[in-house]
């Protein structure tokens, strides 16, 4: 086959126009991704204030690293038991100044998290800092590590 002038032109619009197509392609991919981070984050969120063992199974995975404001480290079914026990339960959480940043199949988010708790009936303000490691485990996103601290 010979390719002439009028070929290499065509084919060089053609590139022209795909280009910036294919360009957007990863960066939808990306922003699907990042959703689906923060779709399961607000899922973590309304689980940890109406704690279900059915609703949270799945959003942790089973090697979680749960790290708390005040140092103490719980594993899957010892962060999940804690919650379910209700002995500091959340009363309110509200999340804001988010980022969600993805590295593969892990996500790495970063929020403030302000709310309440109750212990034996007394209520206690929080105010701390958040840093989740989020990782594709097939088609969904679980929780593989967090640690809160101080601000």
């Amino acid at each position: 086959m010979h390719f002439g002038r009028r070929h290499a032109t065509l084919g060089g619009i053609a590139s022209v126009i795909a280009a910036p197509l294919m360009a957007t392609l990863p960066a939808a991919a990306q922003a699907a991704d990042e959703q689906a981070v923060a779709r399961a984050v607000e899922a973590l969120t309304r689980a940890m204030l109406e704690p279900d063992r059915a609703k949270l199974e799945p959003l942790c995975a089973d090697a979680l690293s749960y790290g708390h404001s005040a140092g103490r480290v719980e594993n899957k079914e010892e962060f999940i038991a804690t919650l379910l026990a209700k002995t500091a339960a959340f009363r309110t959480i509200k999340l804001s100044a988010q980022t969600i940043a993805l590295s593969g199949n892990e996500a790495i988010v970063r929020h403030v998290l302000d709310g309440e708790t109750e212990s034996q009936g007394k209520v206690t303000p929080v105010h701390i800092g958040v840093l989740q490691v989020w990782q594709r485990q097939g088609s969904e996103w679980r929780l593989l590590a967090r640690q809160a601290f101080r601000i």
